[in-house]
């Protein structure tokens, strides 16, 4: 499983002209899943997301988390970030979770990330999304459960 968390001023995913999804400060987190992933594998994930500390305390200091300044929560469903490109120039999905899978998990994703954070706004699995944001610093973290497991 793989979380791509950029840290925002604002940040918004629009499906067939519609805002599906629309927060202020917080994290876009672009999440890909793995045929291989499991609700143990998410919760971790989750659980390292929520936690992270990469807002600035009063020292400037990327030392405060998303709960301690009110933060929400815009999830993007992203099989491409499962992307083989060792061979050729047009990448290979195969890792990817088929939607059986990558569905299920990402609802569950949505459901506890809910159960934390007062503000999560979703994307739509498998819609051609339009996701505009503000990266605040910038700030871009990689969260992968083969690293953090």
């Amino acid at each position: 499983m793989r979380f791509i968390v950029q840290r925002v001023a604002h940040a918004s995913v629009t499906i067939d002209g519609k805002v599906s999804g629309e927060i202020d400060k917080g994290f876009l987190v672009l999440i890909g899943i793995r045929d291989d992933d499991t609700k143990k594998i998410a919760d971790k994930m989750i659980d390292k997301l929520i936690k992270l500390r990469i807002f600035e305390d009063e020292n400037g200091k990327s030392n405060i988390a998303l709960g301690d300044v009110d933060g929400s929560l815009l999830l993007v469903s992203q099989f491409t970030l499962y992307a083989d490109c060792k061979k050729g120039n047009r990448p290979s999905y195969i890792r990817a979770a088929k939607p059986d899978v990558a569905i299920p998990l990402y609802e569950y994703i949505i459901d506890e990330c809910k159960k934390q954070v007062s503000n999560v706004q979703t994307g739509e699995f498998g819609a051609d999304m339009e996701v505009k944001l503000l990266n605040d610093g910038p700030f871009t973290i990689i969260l992968d459960s083969d690293e953090i497991m």
